[in-house]
Order: structure tokens, then sequence, then C-alpha cells
């Protein structure tokens, strides 16, 4: 079982280790400032990465590739991956620890955006640009994983999107995964590209432009700039970062039908028009309750937050919590929202919350007609049993996690507010908080070593979708 999910390990690393050697040699010739962390990183991780591959590349020939590698493969990539990935962190003069250095990547990889670091206005360059590679890493990573993986393992109603259903179209889309891969990776490189490009038009430097490009469409969140988006005081950037950063929360096969044809793919699809018409009519009506101060527009500054919490980005323009309690309240309860499946968002997904309206709906007709025969079908695909289940079980156990993860901040020592919305935005993959200090205009350093250990195991349990770590725990899985 076990053969062909560490021989897929071993490629992952010797990837991670050619990065890791290019990232050496820039930063031997840019800043010549960190290059010997890159260096050692790069060497572990090829070490690493090319043992599992001799060592598993037979076993991967007799093996096959079922259900139980799937989850093997999903997880080990997830969490051996960031952690030789934050070694350039640990060995550099920034001085942090382990604990900082593995918090940093895994909030990176899994597109999270929550931050240890400060002063990044004047950190090496060539660390500002690995965290954001890490971040445009995860967010195709996540992309992949939600349309080759996860509709495999069966998790959250993501059956729902299986290729053979999903990619049926009069145009001819490539339904092979080496073509389906190549097709994603040119597609995110591209649109990565043209959102820098709006970047730098709207007053970006280059390198500006570049590291929040790739943070933008993974919805990641990370900046070069304490202040985030906030330090360009440009509604032009605001504006830029609002359309991608909903561009990288729009479902990635509808991209692809579009280009291969089906010019009405976005239409046609169940979840990117609700979900585009849900953002604008929420930022509509809640820019109508923003306090008046003689800033910004009031649509752009609340459309810009509105969709940045809601597709799980995290930028900042300013420190929403000076708004009042509502927008507290309602930027809160959007971090549970996230994107479409098959894009880079985190949280529970838009998709799960129309299921579970259509489900009400069904169970309340039932109350009145027992009799009744109901067909209900989504994006072409009866729900039946089995998907309501696989949802409700995701939803319950979503609450459960996010429940136990803010007892258990709180039991190290925070406050109620910051133990809660440091657990939601954890597991939810959003990244900053509420209060003082994990809010818009804070961070997590100043968060203890069990907190932080605790948010990284919140970050991977959310981003894996909670079944596909957990289900390792099993002991009937191993049997």
């Amino acid at each position: 079982m076990l053969g062909r999910p560490f021989l897929a390990l071993g490629f992952l690393l010797c990837g991670l280790a050619a990065v890791e050697f290019i990232f050496t040699a820039l930063d031997a010739t840019v800043s010549d400032e960190n290059w010997q962390g890159f260096l050692i990183s790069a060497v572990m991780s090829a070490l690493l990465g090319a043992g599992l591959v001799s060592t598993f590349w037979t076993a991967a020939h007799v093996n096959r590739f079922d259900l139980r590698s799937g989850f093997v493969l999903t997880a080990l990539s997830w969490t051996v991956f960031p952690l030789l990935a934050s070694m350039p962190f640990y060995f550099s003069d920034l001085g942090i620890s382990l604990t900082d250095a593995v918090f940093e990547t895994i909030s990176g990889v899994t597109t999270t955006g929550s931050t240890v670091l400060t002063d990044l206005d004047h950190l090496d360059p060539m660390l500002l640009l690995w965290r954001s590679v890490l971040q445009w890493i995860g967010g195709v990573g996540i992309i992949l994983m939600a349309i080759l993986m996860m509709p495999f393992l069966r998790i959250g109603g993501m059956q729902l999107f299986q290729l053979e259903s999903s990619t049926r179209s009069e145009a001819g889309l490539h339904t092979r995964p080496g073509a389906l891969i190549r097709d994603i990776a040119m597609l995110y490189l591209a649109l990565t590209i043209l959102c820098g490009a709006f970047y730098a038009l709207a007053g970006m430097t280059a390198f500006d432009a570049v590291n929040h490009a790739m943070t933008t469409l993974s919805t990641g969140g990370y900046s070069t700039h304490d202040a985030s988006l906030g330090y360009f005081s440009s509604a032009g950037v605001d504006w830029t970062a609002t359309v991608f950063m909903i561009a990288g929360a729009l479902p990635f096969m509808a991209y692809l039908k579009t280009f291969s044809g089906e010019r009405a793919a976005f239409l046609r699809d169940p979840q990117a028009l609700p979900f585009l018409v849900f953002v604008v009519v929420l930022a509509g009506a809640a820019a109508f309750f923003l306090p008046g101060d003689g800033g910004a527009d009031p649509f752009t500054r609340v459309a810009f937050h509105v969709v940045s919490i809601i597709t799980t980005t995290g930028f900042a323009a300013e420190d929403y919590q000076y708004w009042g309690a509502g927008f507290v309240g309602l930027f809160f309860a959007l971090t549970f929202f996230g994107g479409c499946a098959g894009s880079t968002s985190g949280a529970i997904k838009f998709y799960r919350f129309q299921l579970l309206a259509i489900y009400a709906g069904m169970h309340l007709r039932r109350l009145h007609s027992p009799s009744i025969v109901q067909a209900n079908t989504y994006g072409g695909v009866k729900l039946d049993r089995e998907i309501g289940l696989s949802v409700l079980a995701f939803l319950s156990l979503f609450v459960g996690a996010f429940s136990v993860g803010g007892f258990a901040l709180a039991l190290t020592g925070l406050d109620l507010v910051t133990a809660l919305s440091a657990s939601a935005t954890a597991l939810c993959n959003v990244g900053p908080g509420l209060g003082e200090i994990i809010g818009p205009a804070g961070n997590f350093a100043s968060l203890s070593d069990p907190a932080k250990w605790i948010l990284i195991g919140l970050m991977l349990l959310g981003r894996l979708e909670l079944f596909a770590l957990l289900v390792l725990f099993d002991p009937y899985f191993w049997r």
C-alpha cells in the first residue's frame, strides 16, 4: 500500500530541492544573506527525496494505487513537504525557533496567511519571495487535490465533482490526469502573470507585484509589508486584489471548460454564478452601514474586505474592527464560508451551504407531505443519501474541531475572543483573527509555542478537509 505514496512523496521532495537550489543561487547573487539556509534545506530535501525514490521504485510498480494510498499520499504531502520547506526560515538570520519556522511554512502552503514575522518591510527579499512561492505552490496543490483527490476520497460531498461527471462537455475537455495537471498549471500561471501586470499598472514595484500576484491568486494573503495592502493606499491595488481574489475562489474546471470552447461554463456551473451574486449583494448591502469617515469609496472598502475574508485570502487594507461590532460579527461569520470547490479557497466551501439548503428544503417538504417523491440534483448529479450523510458528517466534525480548537487555545491563556477567532481562522485557512493580538493589524508572534502547534494542527486539518487527516488515526484503516 505504501509504495506509490512514498514514491510520489520522493518526487515531490526532489522538486522542492530543485526550487531551493534555485533560491540558493538567487540569494547568493541578490542579497548574499541567507543562501546557506536554502542550501542546507535543498540538500536535506534532495537526500530524502532521492532516498524515497530509490527505495520504493520497485514496490510502487508492484502495488496499485488504491483508496488507502490516496489518503496516505494526501497526508504525507501536506506534512512532510512543509517541514522541509521550513528549513530556510529556521537556518536564516531571522533567529526564529523551529516552531515559528514550521508555523510560517504551514501557514504558507495551506494558504492561511497568518504570520509570526515582523518588520516585513526590511526582511531579506529572498525570504519574502520564498513565503510567496510557498503560498503559490500551495494554491495550485490545493486545486489539484480538490479536482483529482478529494472526489476520489469522497470527503464532505466532494464526490459530486468527480471528473467523469464534471468534465462532460461538447468541447471535449481533457480528462486524463497528466493533461489536466498541465492545463491547470498553465492556467494558474497565466492568471498569476495577469494579476502581477495589473498590480504593476496600479503602482506596485515589480518585486511587490510578483509577490502579491502569487499570494492573491492562491488566496493566501502573505504580503511584503506589515501593513498588508494598506501600505499602498491605492484603490487600484484594492480592486486588482478584489478581482483576482474572486478569480482564485472560482472553480478552475469552469475556466478550463470555458477555454476549451464551452462559453457558458460559468453560467452552467452550480457554484460560480450564485457565489458571485452572493458576494456582490452582500458587499453592496454592507456598504450602506459603513461609518463615514471621509475615506475611500465605501463600496471599495467593504467589497475588498468582504472578498478577502470570504475567499479566505486574509489581506487587509485597514483594521475593520473599528467599523463597529456589526462588521466584526459579519467578518467572523464570513470566515466560515469559503469560495467554490475546485478553487484555492479554504473553509467550509460555498457548495456545502447550497447542499445544506437543498436538504433542509427536502426535509421541510417531507414534514407536511411524507409520501412526496423528490428528485433533487446538483450540477447534473442526483443527490442521494450518501452525499447528504457525507456533507452532514463534514459539517458536524468541522463544528467539533472549531470548538475543541478554541477550548484548547483558551487553555494556553488566550482570551475567549482571541481563542475562538484563532481557531476559526486557522481551521478555515483565512489568516487574520479578531482582537488586539491577532486582528488585521496584529500577528501571531506573541502566542505561546503550545498555541502555535495547536494552530498548526488546525491549519492542516482544515486544508485536508478534516477526514483526509483524521482517517489515518483510525486503527481499522491500517488493517
